[in-house]
């Protein structure tokens, strides 16, 4: 009998994967991890682990598999929280919960996994996996076109795929419930966690205010017409990937001064939430932040020339391919969907593999570009790679 470590978080779709992998004849074993616990950068209250690792121990009792704790908060904190905080210091707009995935769950808790004997680790995460023709494992979009996360799993390798098991991913969300519900697991009706538990309900900015400092700046509104704007929009040819590539550069001297505010780390490209700042016929966008010189740029509506691009640029120490044996050498080119945050709508868009690395040129503008982010790309329902945005 092969042996699966079920991440046991405390929700329903963890319960749920740990009941259809006893079913499937598995030895099933639950861990719950904590992740957070940290008081000095956050309020103890606000994050429900206890309550979390309560509802997973019931869980675990009422399928009958054996339960423990494992405390990876020491893990997290460097792999995960320090890299969030370094990033956003650098005007950057890091993704932890990808991080999380290929980090902690896929990497310290699989080898925690394997110190048990464990086959598989299996989550409760919305995706697939398969194998190709050749042996190579693929990761699959989950059936719930509404609850898809294998966004999350875009930094994966062959090797954490292949112990990794995702029991809900042919499963609907109500469907998820439905067995919950059916065999009274304490997770049946459990409102789905919003974001990341060491954050709990502390709105990110003031989580962010523990370790990097508000520093009061200007909020520089631009106008559309700038000379960049209509250049890029109007008069550069898509066959210059390059240069549709390059981020907007800005100078307070190309705007006015709308506002004040308390830190350009705590903003991103694309953000409208957050400025304080009324009085405008369209809302304001963010569309640029400087670190250095600790300024915010913004401007109207959600079509502000600033905010959409053609195109993007991936280093070339950045870019991951679940898929090897699709990896494209330098010269060449692939047409792929791709997204850049979870939930947003595929984009068609062709891959250019140049020395210096991928150029991602989409066949529309895409909104909110940030350096940071992961731009994933898929064939079909097949997620073939990803990388972390340069510019």
């Amino acid at each position: 009998m092969q042996t699966v470590v079920v991440g046991l978080s405390g929700g329903v779709d963890s319960s749920v994967a740990a009941y259809l992998l006893k079913q499937d004849g598995y030895n099933v074993i639950g861990i719950f991890m904590k992740n957070w616990h940290d008081e000095s950068v956050t309020i103890s209250d606000e994050c429900p682990w206890i309550d979390d690792s309560q509802d997973a121990l019931l869980v675990a009792q009422k399928l009958g598999i054996p339960f423990q704790t494992l405390d990876l908060s020491a893990e997290y904190k460097v792999k995960i929280v320090d890299y969030m905080f370094a990033e956003y210091e650098a005007g950057r707009t890091p993704n932890p919960d990808v991080l999380c995935n290929r980090e902690i769950k896929f990497d310290v808790f699989l080898k925690a996994a394997e110190k048990l004997g464990a086959d598989f680790v299996a989550t409760g995460h919305y995706c697939r996996k398969d194998q190709a023709e050749g042996g190579e494992y693929r990761l699959l979009a989950g059936l719930d076109e509404n609850k898809d996360q294998s966004y999350f799993l875009c930094q994966l390798t062959q090797y954490q795929l292949s112990k990794a098991l995702f029991p809900i991913g042919n499963l609907q969300k109500s469907e998820v419930r439905k067995i919950a519900s059916e065999q009274d697991l304490i997770t049946a009706d459990k409102k789905d966690s919003q974001g990341l538990c060491f954050i709990g309900k502390v709105k990110l900015p003031t989580f962010l205010q523990q370790q990097l400092l508000p520093k009061q700046g200007d909020i520089v509104e631009l106008s559309e017409d700038l000379q960049q704007f209509t250049t890029y929009h109007s008069e550069v040819d898509r066959a210059d990937y390059k240069r549709l590539a390059e981020p907007f550069v800005y100078t307070p001297a190309m705007g006015k001064k709308v506002g004040k505010h308390s830190g350009a780390h705590y903003f991103t490209i694309g953000q409208r939430k957050g400025l304080s700042v009324g009085g405008t016929p369209l809302p304001l966008f963010v569309i640029g932040t400087d670190v250095e010189t600790n300024t915010i740029y913004t401007g109207q509506g959600d079509q502000h020339p600033g905010l959409n691009r053609l195109a993007l640029f991936i280093a070339e120490k950045d870019i991951h391919w679940i898929r090897e044996d699709f990896k494209l050498k330098n010269g060449e080119r692939a047409n792929y969907q791709v997204r850049i945050r979870y939930r947003q709508p595929l984009k068609e868009a062709v891959l250019i593999k140049e020395t210096d690395g991928l150029y991602i040129l989409f066949s529309e503008n895409v909104t909110g570009i940030s350096p940071g982010q992961f731009a994933a790309w898929y064939k079909a329902d097949e997620l073939i790679g990803s990388g972390i945005i340069t510019h």
